[in-house]
């Protein structure tokens, strides 16, 4: 359903306008997607019973064109609105170079103790605590979903995975890998623990170095925020390791830590 849209005041396209303004209000159960990677990853998981739902497009001339497979695939039900560059530049409110946006429903988060309990004998599961930036968390999805995690926790002091930012970031990734939140760092602990899941606690003050973790069949690793880290109640709940550092240099970003980690827990 390709719709032309000539004037940036065009109703239909309300939920389109002011995306930066949108992003600082929330959506209440909608999420705005950016770029080709995202869009051909929400495309090919339409109709899954547990996936989100993509709900319109909005795209620039150029675009459309170059993207008439991924339109022609889409149920007849999904608008696609399309409008010259300086339009969609209107509309969103800045020069939006890759003329992608998609807007899409999230589906409803599932309770943690549900996610947990559908994994398998052998499960990886990532719990980020604590993180407010959004490039963090779409880093941490990104390399959740690259080493295969089945799951990632989150706590209410995080920021939203499906924030635009976080989704861009994470190509995709925080559309894809499961998440739920829980309360906070001692509630995740004790439900991974009650579940037998070994929980790694990442910190540059953990009491044994990485390369000396043998992957149990069920674990968890545990990364918390720049600067303070891990809470000290779930440090003292849990194993805690550390990547070695070279002299004068004591910690990684978190994101990065993430990528070591869970390479390393992937393939051993």
């Amino acid at each position: 359903m390709i719709l032309p849209v000539v004037e940036a005041d065009d109703p239909r396209i309300a939920a389109f306008r002011d995306v930066r303004e949108r992003d600082l209000v929330g959506r209440q159960g909608a999420f705005m997607a950016e770029g080709e990677v995202v869009l051909r990853l929400l495309a090919a998981r339409l109709g899954a019973t547990d996936g989100h739902r993509l709900c319109a497009l909005l795209l620039s001339q150029a675009q459309a064109a170059r993207l008439a497979d991924v339109i022609e695939a889409l149920p007849p039900d999904i608008p696609v609105y399309v409008a010259g560059q300086k339009v969609m530049d209107q509309v969103v409110g800045f020069p939006i170079h890759r003329g992608i946006l998609a807007l899409g429903a999230a589906r409803p988060l599932p309770e943690p103790s549900a996610l947990l309990d559908s994994l398998g004998e052998r499960a990886l599961v990532v719990a980020a605590l604590g993180l407010t930036n959004h490039d963090n968390m779409g880093g941490i999805f990104r390399n959740a979903a690259a080493f295969g995690a089945d799951a990632v926790l989150i706590d209410a002091a995080s920021c939203d995975p499906l924030y635009r930012k976080a989704i861009r970031v994470s190509v995709g990734a925080s559309l894809v890998v499961p998440f739920a939140r829980v309360a906070d760092g001692a509630s995740a602990v004790e439900l991974l623990k009650a579940r037998g899941f070994e929980v790694v606690a990442l910190s540059p003050a953990g009491r044994e170095p990485l390369s000396r973790l043998v992957r149990p069949p069920r674990v968890a690793a545990l990364f918390g925020t720049e600067g303070p880290g891990l809470p000290g109640e779930v440090m003292a709940m849990t194993r805690t390791v550390a990547i070695p550092m070279a002299s004068g240099f004591d910690s990684l970003n978190v994101a990065t830590t993430s990528g070591i980690v869970l390479h390393h827990l992937a393939g051993v």
